[in-house]
């Protein structure tokens, strides 16, 4: 029987931007916290008598806020789950409510389902952040495009994307005004009368370019990745929705996810 590998001695980082994305009961008194932090990526922490009326993290350890946590590493290299020792919330914005705060869970279950353990990803923990910052703002008018920009994102980050400036199968260049259609199985292809949602060959090169943090005429881009992808997605929101969300569940192995079917029923009430 192999033996298991020890840290010579215990680990602690402080000071960690994270998210809680989700939690479940681990015992009478404590929680099991799935976060999403900056620079470790997503985490499994134990939040040790979290349930108790006197606990301090009880008000702090919701989802949707922005918070800085302080956890122990496992002594054992191969342990998935480490130990909460701190938790502070940041601040910066209310809890979104209605309609924001399902998307909110929506973006959660997004990352909870495409998103290794211990694989970091700033870029996308900050256009995360950045779109929890626009959820609690009440700019409704911005929700539709803000979740696609996020999806978007979180399939580049991802790996999930095939290069858009190209054809996938035949390596074809694209034309400018030719439609063009992105599916999982054969990636950017030209659209068929049967397609819905394609979008021109310029308008998939100016999305590549954006990734690289260039415009289409080959200049930087300061701005952070959400707010580029969004500059690009906005008026195009509905016609890439049938797309994305053929392509999320595909990767997601879900035909519908949980919190899309919560907003579905709730509609239909």
């Amino acid at each position: 029987m192999a033996s298991k590998t020890s840290r010579s001695k215990i680990q602690r980082v402080t000071d960690e931007p994270a998210f809680v994305l989700h939690h479940y009961d681990w015992s009478e008194s404590s929680l099991i916290l799935d976060v999403f932090t900056r620079h470790h990526g997503r985490l499994a922490l134990v939040a040790k008598g979290a349930k108790k009326p006197t606990s301090q993290f009880r008000p702090v350890l919701l989802p949707l806020q922005p918070l800085s946590l302080t956890y122990s590493l496992s002594p054992d290299e191969n342990a998935e789950i480490h130990t909460l020792k701190g938790a502070e919330w940041v601040g910066g914005h209310i809890m979104p409510t209605g309609d924001s705060l399902l998307s909110g869970y929506y973006l959660n279950e997004l990352l909870l389902r495409l998103v290794a353990r211990e694989d970091a990803h700033p870029a996308l923990f900050d256009a995360y952040a950045g779109a929890v910052r626009v959820l609690a703002s009440e700019h409704g008018e911005a929700l539709q495009p803000l979740l696609r920009a996020f999806e978007w994102v979180l399939l580049f980050e991802a790996g999930l994307l095939p290069s858009l400036d190209h054809e996938t199968v035949n390596l074809a260049p694209m034309q400018d005004e030719r439609l063009y259609v992105l599916t999982p199985e054969t990636g950017l292809r030209a659209a068929g009368l049967s397609d819905r949602g394609g979008l021109p060959g310029r308008w998939w090169r100016q999305l590549h370019a954006v990734f690289h943090g260039e415009s289409a005429q080959g200049e930087h881009l300061p701005l952070p990745l959400l707010s580029r992808v969004l500059g690009v997605s906005a008026e195009v929101a509905s016609e890439l929705k049938v797309q994305l969300r053929w392509l999320l569940h595909y990767h997601c192995g879900a035909r519908t996810l949980r919190t899309r079917q919560l907003m579905q029923d709730l509609q239909n009430l």
